[in-house]
């Protein structure tokens, strides 16, 4: 092969690797211009993947978000969503079971609904419980609440605008089917709106929504608070103002007993005017009224 054709195939592969690091570079920031579309671009919430397993851990909901979920057969699992007046949610859960080898024999499965303030709720409509054979697969469980009303009465538990809670749980199964894999699929829909809510001659001041987070705002709303200041309470505070409170009072209760002895014990030899004067005690020994009887 000639000397000017090994130089030039030299000099291409020279040119071809300069060239390598600026098509590195360009193909990353290509893929960048043109992200794929996103769940925030479409306008609907990414699912959840997480439940709660109390109703303090409860996963909060965002309107039209849904919840798919990986459990373990017999998990209570939590989730949490809001609910406006004049609207009527209706909850949907689709439980995927173990395998049916694994299984042993029928699952029963359950939702329930509760208010802000812990009350549970009635449903209108579709199945809360369902029973699934060894070669079931899935089961669809679902529940309709009431309209939501803007006011109720305190001794009633219609449904007031707030935060909800949905609690699956697993009502019966085989003891070996406990701790299988299984997984949930959660939609929650509402229909109707405020201008749909009927009159009820009052209105609720603030919806039912309790602190969620893992406790976390519980705990800070139960914490203590600081005590009144008084002009008396330094009389109270210190590791030994119970030994000046116990002697104080030990005294004053003496002088109590001592009082109440003067005024209730008469002197020795004193009597009442309207009694008359007492009369005088005489040294003389008194007669015996026995002496010469010959008694003893």
């Amino acid at each position: 092969m000639p000397i000017s054709t090994l130089r030039g195939a030299f000099r291409g592969a020279l040119a071809a690797l300069a060239l390598f690091p600026a098509l590195a570079v360009a193909a990353p920031a290509a893929s960048a211009a043109s992200p794929s579309p996103s769940a925030s671009e479409s306008g609907t919430p990414a699912p959840a993947t997480k439940a709660g397993t109390s109703f303090l851990t409860a996963i909060n909901l965002a309107p039209g978000q849904d919840a798919n979920v990986a459990a373990s057969t017999g998990d209570y699992l939590y989730w949490a969503f809001g609910a406006s007046e004049g609207q009527t949610a209706t909850v949907g859960l689709t439980v995927n079971l173990a395998p049916t080898p694994d299984r042993h024999g029928p699952q029963t499965w359950s939702v329930e609904v509760f208010d802000g303030l812990r009350r549970r709720q009635s449903c209108t409509a579709g199945t809360q419980n369902a029973t699934g054979e060894t070669t079931t697969t899935s089961l669809a469980l679902s529940c309709t609440l009431r309209e939501v009303r803007s006011w109720a009465e305190p001794w009633s538990g219609d449904p007031l605008p707030g935060t909800y809670y949905v609690r699956l749980s697993l009502s019966d199964a085989p003891q070996p089917d406990l701790g299988l894999a299984a997984s949930v699929q959660l939609h929650v829909s509402a229909k109707g709106d405020a201008d749909n809510a009927q009159p009820e001659g009052g209105e609720l001041k603030a919806p039912l929504v309790p602190p969620v987070g893992g406790g976390a705002a519980t705990a800070k709303a139960a914490a203590p608070e600081e005590p009144e200041e008084h002009w008396y309470t330094g009389w109270f505070s210190g590791w030994n103002s119970r030994w000046f409170w116990t002697v104080g009072g030990g005294i004053l209760a003496a002088l109590a007993g001592v009082a109440g002895y003067t005024l209730t014990r008469h002197p020795r030899g004193y009597r009442p005017a309207r009694y008359g004067a007492v009369p005088p005690q005489s040294g003389a020994p008194r007669p015996d009224p026995y002496a010469g009887s010959g008694r003893p």
